[in-house]
């Protein structure tokens, strides 16, 4: 079985093409596979399978956490798998993924690395919390949902945050977003304008260098927040320049209205091919 691993700010993931259908996978092969010392290693695995309907999507976006858990939404993992289609000849990226359809972009910067620019779901779920129930380190934060679940938390300090420490009590001790938890968002806005985030992530269990969805999440908590975007557009959007652990991407969106949080949301990124992979399964 081939696999190709793609990494977009660190996030990275190994997919395949599924167009036939040949592939299916348990939750423990996926695992396995995605395992950093026992298997190829990655923050999750995705599969490019064939469209439903061929005239409104040119394929689907079918993602698992590394644990093998799935049905939700991967905003890094869509920009990968757009990269990913473009190296297989696929000319226009439509897709379905588990929070519904999704367009992008593909640009080059001078390297000729590839820039890909994925419009992400309407937000319409936000809410603020001063305290979360069951859970015994700061907690106040926001609440949103971006195709996955996320929390985000306004920090001072973020470079020697505990993100692990206090990304894991509020994933699993706030009783107000249980049972499912959430993945949780450290923001702090920079001196240059830039919006820094770190974030916890569940179904990996960990930091993750980068969360497309999480960066989404806190750039629109960041504006609603008061933060001051990097940039005013002319079209009444907003556009919030992120760093990451180690990266840099952007995210703009326009202010929603009639009960809309955000809309015409666009998370732009680097996508880049790493590796092909030939596993015995």
């Amino acid at each position: 079985m081939k696999f190709y691993k793609y990494q977009s700010a660190g996030n990275d993931f190994l997919i395949a093409d599924n167009r036939d259908g040949s592939i299916v996978l348990s939750t423990e092969q996926i695992a396995a596979l995605c395992d950093r010392r026992y298997g190829v290693g990655a923050d999750g695995l995705m599969l490019l399978d064939a469209p439903e309907n061929e005239l409104s999507e040119d394929f689907r976006m079918t993602y698992y956490n590394s644990d093998g858990s799935g049905g939700m939404m991967c905003g890094n993992g869509g920009r990968c798998i757009v990269a990913f289609a473009a190296d297989r000849g696929i000319k226009n990226y439509r897709f379905t993924a588990a929070d519904g359809f999704h367009h992008a972009v593909i640009s080059f910067d001078d390297s000729r690395m590839k820039i890909v620019t994925l419009q992400m779901k309407d937000v319409s779920v936000y809410k603020h919390y001063d305290v979360l129930e069951g859970v015994d380190v700061p907690s106040d934060g926001s609440f949103l949902d971006t195709g996955t679940r996320h929390y985000v938390r306004i920090v001072k300090g973020i470079d020697r945050y505990d993100v692990v420490g206090e990304g894991r009590a509020i994933r699993y001790g706030a009783a107000q977003l249980l049972p499912v938890g959430v993945n949780v968002n450290f923001i702090e806005p920079s001196d240059n304008a830039v919006l820094k985030v770190r974030t916890y992530e569940k179904g990996v269990e960990d930091e993750t260098f980068a969360c497309g969805t999480g960066i989404v999440a806190s750039c629109i908590a960041a504006f609603k927040s008061g933060i001051e975007p990097s940039e005013i557009l002319a079209d009444g959007g907003v556009k919030y320049d992120v760093r990451a652990k180690r990266d840099s991407l952007s995210v703009r969106f326009r202010p929603g209205e009639n009960g809309m949080v955000a809309e015409d949301v666009y998370l732009t990124g680097p996508a880049t091919f790493v590796a092909e992979v030939n596993v015995a399964m």
